[in-house]
């Protein structure tokens, strides 16, 4: 049936996967200037085991999201090495044992580059994931949702990216309960229909035009922040020394000659570290490194999750 999303970002990658669904034979329509409906009655299977669908594979990293659909509905996948950002391993370990564990084999084809998947019938199953992997979480959960049993993933991820992704399925007829903790109980269905889905806004975004609202020393209002959903990050520009208003669902940054940091109660130097969440994204720490340089007093930065 027909899925919709709105406030989707017009950016490579997105456009980039677009386009690699239509020619998998989805039909993809442009309904707005940040909306796309979706129907992928006629999927190509010929074309997705074909050379140019996994060379296309090889430069988008997000093509690894189609693993845990495909399993799922067509009982076989094929994907090559994923590329994306360099910083440090991506390993895909994570993907790649959970949907093992609903009964899926996996072999690595030397010859061609490619993972080759296929599954005769998926079960549920109970794991515990090695790390709390946003995608790999989000490739499992759609395997799952049509898998027959129950499946439980403890040390799931629980980013708002994922939340979303669990609601939308379940408005789509999936039965997903745990919703935003780390334990994931997942009762599966015969099919999935249709639905209309808004994206949230981007976190990253936002936190980056609260430093820069702070370094400019200028007074800013950043509009729809999904405030609820941005979890610590507000709270952690406040331990910078920026003051913020939270408006609504809007943020008002008023101008600031210079903000210190603070310190921890003991009046030891104030830390700031990387985490799942619902802790710090690892994609802001660069934000706070240079609003950093800007302010009075110290901190001291460090990452954790990504060693390069």
């Amino acid at each position: 049936e027909e899925v919709t999303v709105n406030n989707i970002p017009d950016i490579l990658d997105v456009n980039n996967l677009i386009q690699l669904l239509r020619e998998m034979g989805v039909t993809v329509a442009k309904k707005g200037i940040d909306s796309y409906s979706f129907k992928a009655e006629n999927v190509d299977l010929a074309y997705l085991e074909s050379d140019e669908f996994l060379k296309k594979c090889s430069s988008l990293r997000g093509s690894v999201m189609l693993i845990g659909p495909m399993v799922a509905r067509f009982g076989k996948a094929m994907i090559s090495k994923p590329g994306g950002d360099k910083i440090g391993r991506r390993r895909l370990d994570t993907h790649f044992i959970g949907i093992q564990n609903l009964g899926a084999d996996f072999v690595y084809n030397e010859e061609r580059g490619i993972y080759e998947i296929s599954a005769k019938q998926l079960h549920g199953s109970y794991m515990l994931l090695d790390e709390a992997s946003v995608t790999g979480t989000a490739n499992i959960v759609m395997a799952a949702v049509l898998t027959k049993g129950k499946t439980t993933i403890y040390n799931a991820a629980c980013e708002p990216y994922l939340q979303q992704l669990c609601k939308m399925l379940n408005r789509m007829g999936a039965h997903i309960s745990g919703i935003a903790s780390n334990l994931l109980t997942i009762e599966g269905v015969d099919s999935l229909g249709g639905t209309e889905h808004t994206l949230l806004p981007d976190m990253i975004e936002v936190g980056s035009f609260i430093g820069m609202a702070a370094m400019n020393r200028s007074e800013l209002t950043i509009r729809n922040v999904s405030f609820e959903n941005l979890g610590i990050i507000p709270a952690q520009f406040a331990r910078m020394g920026i003051r913020f208003e939270q408006q609504g669902d809007d943020i008002h940054i008023p101008r600031q000659d210079h903000y210190s940091i603070e310190t921890f109660l003991d009046g030891s130097i104030m830390n700031i570290a990387d985490a799942p969440w619902p802790g710090l994204t690892p994609d802001l720490l660069s934000i706070f490194l240079v609003v950093a340089t800007q302010a009075n007093d110290a901190v001291l930065i460090h990452q954790k999750m990504f060693e390069s």
